[in-house]
């Protein structure tokens, strides 16, 4: 059993040293706003595995995941400035803030846990809602140390001198949220894949069967929430990092759908479907600025009226189409695809 679970680490270590070197590679070749776009990417898929891990291996939903991104991102904002003010710099002090962004928004989710493991349903979906209203409302109410709707700037150190005085800024943010993604997943993958992620999945299937099993479901259901309120809390971190600034508008309700949209339309209970998410939270909204520059010379009027809603329309229709063709996600629809594939390849 030992060797089984060392084999497994092993094997998980090795496809992220393969798919780190890759990205190094691709990082050298993409322009600044490639680079940009695929650190947001890497940022991202903290808070879409993470979510994978809560929604789609325990069964419970959450609408709140962009609060608890906001938790993560103001956290790291506000050490990366006390800590500028005290003289405390370095490309060293970076690290630090994002594990304290991790470590509050986990104790936030563990609150969280608590209330949602009493809770089913529609009741669930509503704490995690009034958790997605509240957390930007507070930023306005105690405006001092928020900075209300201005929000706050994110001081951060720019590439270390060794890399050269013109190195791209962007590249170096991309290896930063890339490395912390990279984690993400190699951490998330040995859970789910060991006696954790067993236990979420009993706990989904059938929480009665799971309790004569001997398994405590409430703590399960805790545990859950804060594996997933760290992903959230290093995506976030990572975030305000990319763009040196934190705001609530940045993490509305909106963004909490959009998550959710995601897990589903990339394959929900799969970390390569959080992967797939991830890139169209990046994607779906890019396609609909193209779609929207495009309605501006064409009809100023409709570019008008859909202003703001048009990423949310995008992202409907996707996941419409999405469940009517490829009710697995697009992870899903891989896995029939191969599948196919090895049935067609004749048997040697």
């Amino acid at each position: 059993m030992n060797l089984l679970r060392s084999a497994t680490l092993l094997r998980h270590l090795a496809l992220t040293l393969l798919a780190g070197f890759a990205l190094y590679l691709l990082s050298l070749e993409l322009d600044p706003f490639r680079n940009f776009q695929l650190a947001t990417v890497a940022a991202y898929l903290c808070a879409t595995a993470g979510l994978t891990v809560l929604t789609g291996l325990s069964g419970q939903l959450s609408l709140g995941h962009g609060a608890l991104m906001a938790v993560g991102a103001y956290t790291v904002a506000l050490c990366q400035n006390t800590l500028a003010e005290h003289d405390v710099t370095g490309n060293g002090v970076l690290p630090l803030s994002l594990l304290a962004g991790v470590l509050v928004t986990m104790a936030a989710g563990f609150v969280i846990g608590l209330a949602a493991a009493r809770l089913r349903g529609p009741y669930l979906a509503g704490v995690t809602l009034a958790v997605a209203v509240a957390v930007p409302a507070a930023t306005v109410t105690f405006d001092e140390l928020f900075n209300s709707e201005q929000g706050l700037g994110v001081y951060v150190e720019p590439p270390p001198l060794s890399l050269g005085p013109y190195f791209p800024n962007e590249r170096w943010q991309a290896w930063i949220a890339l490395l912390g993604a990279l984690l993400t997943m190699l951490l998330l993958a040995n859970l789910v894949r060991g006696r954790f992620g067993r236990t979420l999945r009993a706990v989904r299937d059938d929480e009665v069967a799971a309790r004569l099993s001997g398994i405590d479901v409430a703590r399960a259901q805790v545990q859950a929430f804060v594996v997933s309120a760290a992903g959230a809390g290093l995506g976030g971190g990572l975030l305000a990092v990319l763009a040196q600034s934190v705001s609530p508008g940045a993490f509305s309700l909106t963004l909490s759908l959009f998550l959710l949209m995601a897990v589903v339309i990339g394959g929900l209970g799969s970390l390569s479907g959080a992967v797939w998410g991830a890139l169209l939270l990046v994607a779906l909204p890019d396609l609909a600025h193209q779609v929207s520059s495009g309605l501006v010379a064409s009809s100023p009027a409709a570019a008008q009226r859909l202003e703001g809603n048009l990423p949310l329309l995008v992202f409907g229709l996707t996941l419409i189409v999405v469940m009517i063709a490829m009710p697995g996600g697009v992870q899903g629809l891989l896995h029939r695809v191969t599948g196919w594939a090895r049935r067609r390849l004749p048997s040697r």
